[in-house]
């Protein structure tokens, strides 16, 4: 462990300060998406309003605490191609964040959908 350790370090030390904070976001991001255990996930959405001024990083933490339901792994691949959109293709974070709510409460309305008994 130590040696990934290491190659992070040392690459956290490489980035300018605000990739930095980007490596760090995107690091708690992972923590929070994987630490969740699902007996004491609720089923509602928990209500966090959406700030002001807000990263898309910090909205995919944001929309992945108000849906603690949803599985990490599926939506993880749509939620980094919106990161990816805004990080890396410099597309308008406020843009971005509409679409991932948009996503986010549809991957939600289905969800809801498979619980339901029939």
């Amino acid at each position: 462990m130590a040696n990934l350790e290491d190659v992070l370090l040392k690459s956290l030390r490489k980035l300018p300060e605000t990739q930095q904070q980007m490596l760090a976001d995107f690091a708690d991001f992972l923590c929070q998406r994987y630490a969740i255990e699902e007996e004491t996930v609720p089923q509602q959405p928990v209500d966090i309003p959406r700030p002001e001024e807000e990263s898309v990083v910090k909205a995919v933490r944001r929309l992945s605490k108000t849906y603690p339901m949803l599985d990490s792994k599926e939506l993880f691949e749509k939620t980094s191609s919106f990161m990816m959109k805004n990080l890396m293709h410099g597309e308008d974070s406020g843009l971005v964040i509409d679409e991932m709510e948009i996503f986010f409460q549809q991957a939600y309305q289905s969800y809801i959908s498979e619980k339901e008994p029939e």
